[in-house]
């Protein structure tokens, strides 16, 4: 996603889509190549496959033919047919559980989303050169069959550089070794990139709707808007089309038209080139403040090809710590209604891409340090803990219309209705073809909260109309004229289109109707005669004149209104607010109301089968003509409505239990910083050289990654011979945002203290970064005696590169500069120095564990470790300590119970890794906004034995706060 845009941020400007005047162009053929892929591998814990909450596939899943696709300036076309692609943004890897990969993906599906956008991850596949992994959590193949199953489009983005605020913007730590400039031409970042290219890229060709899959575009690099090389642009695309490569490639441009290159022409030019934006910039502190980056309308890049929101804002990074229920307020259902339709019919894009539809956690290491934290919640629709929030209920809201109303995918600039007041502002588009006119009614000030009524002059495609409206509050409508809706004709509607679908075989047809509460509406509705109109809820008046019925209502609960007759086959019309437009769900052409969430249904004969999530017993109504009906399995009694419909109960869930934390025991660690502790085996830190362009204060170079140590904490143990004058202690360290150092001498502790960054992007010259003087106690070395100084350094993670200028990317991590000064004449002393980090985890990965001692003997893995491990959750002095407990669930197999762990208030500055059965979950900071840490099935055995193991790291006397295990909800779930 963009990056926070310094100097460099621009007016958004705005430009008017133009005549339509380019042909269609044909991406690839039709392909009978099936797509072929290995079986899935699990998701591997400390002891195989663990038990979880599932989420089987419907049954009416399975492989598509192949397609072929091609493109013009309106939109996409698969095999003729038109799509807007309403995508939501996923990322596998911040949920390192597969077996919840499918519960985020059909959660994503049912809020009318037909796509998602897929990054993938260099650094998370490939611990050091020619190494990567594609099993377990990180099965992409296992990935990319499941959205095909789901009927998924997917966007595949493999960068090579994605930056999605991942730990070097998702270039792999030994990228920062390699000489030469990344995202460029230089030789030696060529062959990274081309290896990494070399093994995703058959992966996503395999998987292509051209092969039968699900991928519908590849994406070529992401925001590459400065110090940019065309050259590498063109082979990037080159490498995927001699890969197999046959679908649009598109990018995603950083941050509007005004950057260049904008990739639409010359060299390295992709076929569809979109733009980012996100209007609500990232201060959730103030979530009431509106178009802090501009007016949020994608732009146009290309005459040939779809306008296309590549990536539009659906959530925010906390920069400053507010939390992310209230980024979920900045980027709410208010602004979500004005932005995204004002976007979609101020730009007629059809393409979208709303990042996050999911967030997901930054579980070990994963985390860029200068923006985000263990949470990367995102204020998505989706929470971190897989809930659904009310602006998921607008993504819904919005996404059944995008995804239902085919002529939205084809229109051009239209005259928009004369509104009787200024203030509230109309724009229209119209499909040329079917002459359907799409009207945006807003107020003139998006950012006003006013109540205005107007009376609109609407010229539709069969008469004019003076309407009412009214825009309450913050609000936009997308309002619909001159729609064949199945069977019926939709003159116009002052109330949006949901969603509609035709019953049974063709007998009747059901729309559904919303607007906002309390506010009046009009429908009005083609017929050759008078048709007959029953009302059978609510209140709704009805007139007939000249082929015209025309109904009035004011929205309020559900009303229902049965029409039939007048030459065309009955209608179901159903209006209501905009709450209880979210209680509907379509499932193909199955529409239902109830349930907290409808995953699927399938109609065969009489019997309807759903699967669906429940957090109590409730109603579930299905608008088709079944006469059984079966929830998760089981079979609901029934009864039928005068609607036609068919309603039932469901059962909800049960209720469940988890245990205390309690039987802890805790074990100090850090032999490392003891006189006598054996480092023979650690590496010795000799370099002189660094292909970092930020250089060292001190000789020898101590940057950790020059060592192959790239995350987590490293040790320096340094030796010198005192003098007996020895004043200080004196280091600089680089640790990213947020990170700390802690310093002993001949075991005795000196302090900490908080580790630097490189902020001047401008200069490879920092002069003080991180720095730490550290006094030396008066006796404590002894003339002519050997002392040792340990010093324990933690990675925050590595900075992201998205200037493309290697000075943020090959930023060091680790000490840079290391002297202990004497008394006088201020010289310092000769020091020899070691270092020792981690290994990347087997079956965990890179980013798992880093340079503890704990960490490098096992003491976070559910295998009981041997030694002193007193009983209890005592005061902890400065340093590392452990503490361990194990405790049991036995959660129902059709429940889904997310946990999470909750740190109650402590005492000291103190820092806390936090392992379950072996993962790395998180990082708790005392004092800092993230209390709550999510524990995901899958890594969490919902059904058996799991081992808690906590490393704190202590800068001074410590106690830890309660922890309590924490249920955020709990559903029924097919089993």
């Amino acid at each position: 996603m963009r990056r926070i845009l310094v100097a460099f941020l621009l007016a958004v400007t705005m430009v008017s889509a133009p005549p339509a005047t380019s042909s269609a162009s044909v991406i690839s053929a039709a392909s009978t190549t099936p797509s072929g892929s290995p079986p899935a591998t699990g998701s591997p814990t400390a002891s195989g496959s663990p038990t979880s909450t599932t989420f089987p596939t419907s049954s009416t899943s399975g492989t598509s033919p192949s397609s072929r696709i091609t493109y013009d300036r309106y939109s996409l076309t698969v095999d003729g047919r038109r799509v807007l692609l309403w995508s939501g943004e996923f990322h596998y890897f911040r949920l390192p559980s597969p077996e919840l990969w499918r519960d985020v993906l059909e959660k994503i599906r049912a809020a009318g989303f037909n796509g998602v956008s897929l990054y993938f991850h260099w650094g998370y596949h490939s611990p050091r050169p020619g190494v990567y992994d594609f099993t377990g959590v990180r099965d992409v193949d296992r990935l990319l069959r499941l959205t095909e199953e789901l009927g998924l489009y997917v966007v595949a983005r493999p960068g090579p550089y994605i930056n999605a605020e991942t730990t070097g913007g998702g270039f792999p730590a030994w990228l920062k070794n390699v000489p030469g400039r990344a995202r460029s031409s230089d030789p030696g970042y060529t062959r990274a990139y081309r290896e990494w290219l070399g093994r995703i890229n058959p992966i996503i060709a395999r998987h292509q709707l051209t092969r039968g899959g699900s991928v519908i575009a590849y994406n070529a690099e992401n925001e590459y808007a400065a110090n940019t090389d065309a050259a590498y642009m063109e082979d990037i695309q080159r490498q995927a089309r001699d890969a197999g490569i046959d679908v649009p490639i598109t990018h995603n441009q950083c941050c509007d038209a005004s950057w260049t290159p904008t990739w639409a022409t010359g060299q390295g030019a992709v076929q569809i080139p979109g733009v980012d934006d996100y209007p609500q910039s990232f201060e959730c502190r103030e979530p009431d403040t509106w178009g802090t980056w501009g007016e949020g309308v994608t732009e146009r890049l290309s005459q040939n090809a779809p306008a296309y929101g590549a990536e539009y804002q659906a959530g925010a990074i906390d920069l400053n710590k507010a939390g992310y229920e209230k980024c979920r307020e900045l980027t709410g259902p208010a602004f979500m209604k004005v932005y995204y339709k004002s976007n979609l019919i101020t730009s007629g894009a059809t393409m979208f891409g709303y990042y996050m539809a999911f967030g997901g956690t930054n579980w070990g290491r994963l985390a860029q340090p200068n923006d985000v934290y263990t949470s990367y919640d995102y204020g998505a629709p989706i929470t971190e803990n897989r809930q659904l929030t009310g602006k998921y209920d607008e993504f819904k809201r919005q996404g059944l219309f995008v995804t239902t109303t085919a002529p939205l995918a084809k229109t051009d600039v239209a005259a928009a209705p004369a509104s009787s007041d200024p203030a509230v502002h109309t724009e229209a588009r119209a499909n040329p073809d079917t002459g359907t006119q799409f009207v945006l009614v807003r107020h003139a000030d998006r950012r006003t909260d006013a109540d205005r009524s107007s009376t609109l002059t609407w010229k539709t495609p069969d008469g004019t109309y003076p309407v009412p409206v009214q825009v309450k509050g913050r609000d936009a409508k997308v309002l619909v004229a001159g729609y064949d809706m199945g069977g019926q004709r939709l003159t116009l509607s002052t109330s949006e289109l949901l969603t509609h679908t035709t019953a049974g075989d063709g007998d009747r047809d059901v729309a559904v109707l919303y607007g906002t509460e309390g506010v009046p509406g009009t429908t009005v509705l083609r017929y050759a005669s008078q048709p007959t109109v029953k009302v059978l809820d609510g209140t709704v008046r009805s007139s007939y004149e000249n082929g015209a019925l025309t109904l009035g209502y004011t929205h309020e609960g559900l009303a229902r209104v049965l029409v039939t007759g007048g030459g065309r086959r009955p209608l179901l019309l159903l209006l209501g607010t905009e709450k209880e437009a979210a209680k509907f769900w379509r499932s193909g052409d199955v529409l239902l109301r109830g349930t907290d969430l409808v995953r699927s249904a399938v109609l065969k004969g009489g019997d309807l089968t759903v699967r669906a999530d429940l957090s109590k017993a409730g109603d579930i109504e299905a608008f088709v003509p079944a006469s059984r009906l079966t929830v998760n399995g089981r079979a609901v009694p029934v009864r039928p409505t005068p609607s036609g419909s068919l309603l039932g109960r469901a059962p909800g869930p049960e209720a469940v239990r988890v245990p205390s934390l309690t039987g802890w025991r805790t074990r100090a660690e850090a032999p490392e910083a003891r006189p006598g502790y054996d480092d023979s085996r650690w590496t010795v830190a000799r370099k002189t050289t660094t292909v970092s362009p930020i250089k060292p204060k001190t000789l020898p170079v101590l940057y950790a990654d020059d060592y192959g140590y790239h995350h987590g904490h490293v040790w320096y143990r340094g030796r010198f011979t005192a003098t007996g004058s020895e004043a200080s202690v004196d280091l600089n360290a680089i640790t990213g945002k947020g990170g700390i150092y802690q310093v002993w001498l001949n075991g005795r502790y000196l302090g900490s203290a908080a580790g630097g960054e490189q902020k001047d992007a401008d200069s490879p010259v920092n002069p003080d970064p991180g720095p730490g003087r550290f006094p030396i106690p008066s006796g404590l070395l002894a003339e002519g005696r050997s002392a040792v100084l340990s010093v324990l350094v933690e990675n925050m993670g590595h900075n992201d590169d998205w200037t493309a200028d290697d000075v943020r990317h090959k930023q060091p991590r680790g000490l840079v500069g290391a002297s202990v000064t004497t008394t006088g004449s201020g010289t310092t002393v000769p020091i020899t120095w070691k270092i020792q980090g981690g290994a990347a985890d087997p079956v965990r990965g890179p980013f798992n564990t880093g340079g503890l001692h704990g960490e490098r003997t096992g003491w976070h893995l559910p295998s009981s470790p041997g030694g002193d491990w007193r009983p209890g959750l005592p005061a902890l002095a400065p340093g590392v300590s452990w503490s361990r407990t194990r405790f049991r669930l036995d959660l129902p197999r059709d429940q889904d119970v997310p946990l999470t762990l909750r740190f109650g208030q402590g005492t000291g500055r103190h820092r806390v890794l936090i392992y379950l059965n072996g993962w790395n979950v998180g990082e708790y900071v005392s004092g800092g906004v993230q209390r709550d840490f999510t524990l995901p099935a899958g890594v969490l055995r919902t059904r058996g034995d799991n081992t808690l193991a906590l490393a704190v790291i202590a800068e001074d006397e410590t106690t830890l706060g309660a922890l309590t295990l924490t249920p955020v909800a709990n559903h029924r779930v097919p089993g």
